[in-house]
């Protein structure tokens, strides 16, 4: 049995992952279940499936769980700070690691697993989104294997020949016959709304995605489809694509999550229900085929296919990402940020829905094209375009 951690254990991404291990109970052991702040979610978990080591990033959090584990004496290990966390992610007791932290936050732990050479379920955008190049070359240097969670580029990573899928990051798309990646996306709840009615979208409107079950976060930027911008980002780095190799289509159905077109002429697709524990199950099975858990496609259900080319006057955050990501690392960086921030304030009601491509149009803009050379200052540009999001927001932008 592998020893898996899980990061980000009390999100979507965390449980369809639990869901993956109770269907397949002898693959893994549960090393590390490690969260924020969700301490009821945390304590039934440890209740379930006993993980030998516990850890939560908020600190109150992690007092009021402490209490509950010990009041109920289950033998689970509280890790005390990060740096425990990120001795432990680097250590014997842990062979894969679910990355799954939304946001930047998760960076840092990521990135501590691929330089300890482990082998990467990749769920968080950010790593790649904010350190690219980067993180690829640690990726490279380390020996760590890289298994794509993301449903498109789970689906892309199975179209691709072996001789490319061994060498994520450094694929030689052309040299192996590929014409181009086709990224598909629903286009979110807001397909066919009119964009006079754009300024009124409350976030009760924009969580709510047609074919997908989600946290709040991806929700949103599934609306915006800001979430294709930064899978685009994604790709490009995944798959060593230049921007002739990656196209954005819109496919409302979630049936397709993505192909891979040939040279020949051939286009090869990956279909399934829109279900995350199906590339969850592909990479936990080391690519073999391994119960999910999930109902399989019924063709005979009135399935059907539809596809269109993204509008980027809907879409606007679309645009900026793409253009983003041939801007530099501080541009993919600053855009993320800006988004993080965006989004937040859209939730708390504090800027209109039309406003989150506004405000990272507006940090995107004020960002310096500087070269990156360390994590470190990814870390800061990211903090600083934070700031300067809610500096913007707090002078110009308040409803």
């Amino acid at each position: 049995m592998k020893k898996l951690a899980i990061l980000g254990a009390t999100g979507s991404i965390g449980a369809s992952t639990l869901s993956v291990c109770r269907a397949n109970p002898d693959l893994y052991q549960i090393t590390l279940l490690a969260a924020a702040s969700s301490v009821d979610k945390m304590f039934l978990l440890c209740q379930e499936f006993s993980p030998l080591y516990v850890s939560m990033s908020d600190k109150n959090s992690r007092v009021l769980l402490a209490e509950r584990l010990k009041q109920a004496a289950l033998p689970c290990q509280l890790l005390k700070d990060q740096t425990e966390l990120l001795q432990l992610l680097g250590s014997n007791e842990v062979d894969s690691v679910m990355a799954a932290i939304v946001g930047g936050a998760g960076l840092t732990t990521t990135l501590a697993a691929v330089n300890a050479g482990k082998e990467i379920f990749l769920a968080n955008k950010e790593a790649l989104v904010m350190s690219g190049a980067l993180f690829i070359d640690a990726v490279i240097k380390s020996g760590a294997k890289l298994w794509p969670v993301d449903s498109e580029h789970n689906a892309i990573y199975q179209a691709l020949s072996p001789n490319l899928q061994n060498n994520i990051g450094a694929c030689d798309l052309h040299g192996q016959g590929v014409a181009k990646i086709l990224l598909t996306g629903s286009g979110g709840p807001f397909l066919e709304k009119k964009l006079s009615d754009f300024a009124t979208i409350t976030a009760a409107q924009a969580v709510k995605h047609p074919n997908w079950s989600m946290g709040q976060k991806i929700s949103i930027d599934s609306a915006t489809m800001m979430n294709k911008g930064l899978e685009y980002i994604e790709a490009r780095w995944l798959f060593n694509a230049s921007r002739e190799q990656l196209q954005v289509v819109i496919h409302p159905q979630s049936v397709i999550h993505s192909m891979v077109q040939y040279k020949d002429g051939s286009v090869i697709a990956q279909m399934g229900n829109p279900d995350m524990r199906i590339p969850i199950a592909h990479v936990m099975g080391g690519g073999q085929r391994i119960d999910s858990g999930a109902a399989t496609l019924d063709f005979f259900s009135g399935v059907n296919f539809n596809f269109s080319e993204p509008d980027f006057g809907r879409y606007p955050c679309l645009k900026l990402a793409i253009d983003a990501c041939y801007q530099g690392q501080q541009a993919t960086t600053s855009l993320n940020a800006a988004n993080e921030v965006a989004v937040d304030a859209f939730l708390n009601q504090q800027i209109k829905f039309t406003q989150i491509s506004q405000l990272v149009e507006r940090v995107l803009t004020n960002t310096d094209t500087q070269p990156i050379n360390s994590i470190e200052h990814l870390l800061e540009i990211d903090s600083e375009s934070k700031a300067l999001a809610r500096q913007i927001i707090k002078r110009d932008l308040l409803c």
